[in-house]
C-alpha cells in the first residue's frame, strides 16, 4: 500500500546502517557522517524552495521526496524512531484540536 511507503524507505535506511552495500547512496550518507547528512538536508529543503517559488508542482514533489529521504537517513543517524515523530504530530494535532473545541465553546457562552 502507498500509505506505508515512508516505514518501509525508513526500514531500508535503517538496515542500510547494519548491512553496509556497497555502491549504496544510503551507506554513503551513513559512512560520511551527521554533517554530510544535515548538508544534504539543507540541499533539498533549498531545492524544494526553489521549486515551490519557481511554481513547478511537478519538481515540488520531486524535491520533497529528495528532502523526506534525507530527512528519514537523519532520523536514523540520531536513532530516532518514526514512532517518536508520529507520537509529536499526534500530539500537536490533539492540542490544535482541543484549542478548536475550547474556541467554539467560548463562541457558545
Amino acid at each position: 500500500m502507498k500509505e506505508l511507503i515512508v516505514k518501509d524507505l525508513f526500514e531500508i535506511i535503517k538496515s542500510r546502517q547494519i548491512d553496509k552495500v556497497e555502491g549504496s547512496y544510503t551507506c554513503y550518507l551513513f559512512e560520511k557522517g551527521l554533517d554530510k547528512i544535515l548538508k544534504k538536508c539543507g540541499e533539498e529543503c533549498a531545492e524544494l524552495i526553489i521549486a515551490a517559488k519557481n511554481a513547478d508542482n511537478g519538481q515540488i514533489v520531486y524535491e520533497a521526496c529528495d528532502l523526506v529521504y534525507h530527512m528519514l537517513v537523519l532520523l536514523a543517524e540520531r536513532g530516532i524512531s518514526l514512532d517518536a515523530m508520529y507520537e509529536e504530530l499526534f500530539t500537536r494535532a490533539e492540542k490544535q484540536r482541543n484549542l478548536k473545541i475550547m474556541h467554539d465553546s467560548d463562541k457558545n457562552t
